[in-house]
């Protein structure tokens, strides 16, 4: 019997960058929910009945939502943390829900979460003590997500077991196993457990990890793509080190982006971006047929002293 080829080892067969492939959202909302997950995380039975709700709180490239529970088993029942943060200003919300209440319609608590996920006048509520690692294994989504994203939430969570949470999809399946690194936003690919300890024991000291960065999820793709050229030729340093001064289009598929560096980073950097179209891949296990995607390339890149 052959055993199909998944979509993250096509993706690695192809060298396919993981340069911008980090999914653009300023602000999330995580629901602690340990499962089972449907392939659609807002179709999972406690989740349904508030559903509509979260939707319509949830804009297309301002705001996800996503499933988290802790690795292993899990037990049922008894109230779940919900969190609202802002990759940019912090937490802004928080509560708890009942998953013994969606017998019985919309969970207030779910509703309320989906009231504070729209609601960007919000003021922080709580901080995070402590960064959290959120694995995508989601395997009914994707089976690549659960067959190498599991591995990599269990040996994260033998070193950070307070830190660490599996979550639901995080985009980009391919590139499994994926992390997010959160309220940072941080997005990292293709890692398994040796790597995955690796990576976060630098983020966590403050340098970004070049060769798994998939980009910053506060950022849309373009500016992802300068950012990540510029932590590779002249890192490691911070999530943070970096903003935005400018994006402005250079032609078709042709941007220059201006960024302001610190902690050693160029206190100026100048990249230009292009976009391009990949030949036709598998691009999810679930998929019927082959896609295209994006990708981008940072085709120059200089600092203040280079830049004439």
């Amino acid at each position: 019997m052959t055993v199909p080829e998944r979509c993250s080892d096509i993706s690695r067969e192809h060298a396919e960058p993981l340069l911008a492939t980090a999914s653009a959202a300023r602000r999330w909302l995580l629901v602690e929910h340990p499962g089972p997950w449907a392939p659609k995380a807002l179709d999972s039975p406690e989740i349904a009945p508030a559903r509509k709700a979260l939707k319509a709180a949830a804009v297309p490239g301002v705001s996800k939502i996503l499933l988290m529970r802790r690795p292993g088993r899990h037990a049922r029942g008894g109230r779940r943390r919900w969190m609202v943060l802002d990759h940019e200003a912090g937490w802004t919300a928080a509560g708890t829900w009942d998953p013994d209440a969606a017998p019985h319609g919309p969970d207030a608590g779910l509703l309320a979460a989906a009231e504070a996920l729209a609601d960007d006048s919000a003021t922080a509520t709580a901080q995070p003590s402590d960064p959290m690692l959120l694995v995508c294994a989601h395997g009914r989504h994707d089976l690549c997500c659960a067959v190498r994203g599991r591995p990599v939430a269990a040996a994260l969570a033998q070193r950070w077991p307070e830190q660490t949470w599996e979550c639901s999809h995080l985009g980009g399946h391919r590139f499994s196993a994926n992390l997010a690194v959160v309220p940072d936003g941080v997005y990292y690919g293709r890692l398994d457990p040796t790597t995955a300890v690796s990576v976060v024991e630098a983020h966590l000291a403050g340098r970004v990890d070049a060769e798994h960065l998939r980009g910053f999820t506060w950022h849309p793709p373009v500016v992802q793509a300068a950012m990540t050229a510029a932590h590779r030729r002249w890192g490691p340093a911070g999530p943070r080190a970096l903003a935005v001064t400018s994006v402005t289009g250079a032609g078709e598929d042709r941007w220059s982006v201006e960024l302001a560096g610190a902690a050693g980073l160029p206190t100026r950097v100048s990249a230009t971006v292009t976009r391009s179209l990949r030949p036709p891949a598998l691009l999810s296990c679930r998929a019927d047929a082959a896609a295209v995607a994006a990708a981008f390339e940072v085709t120059d890149l200089a600092a203040a002293a280079e830049i004439a």
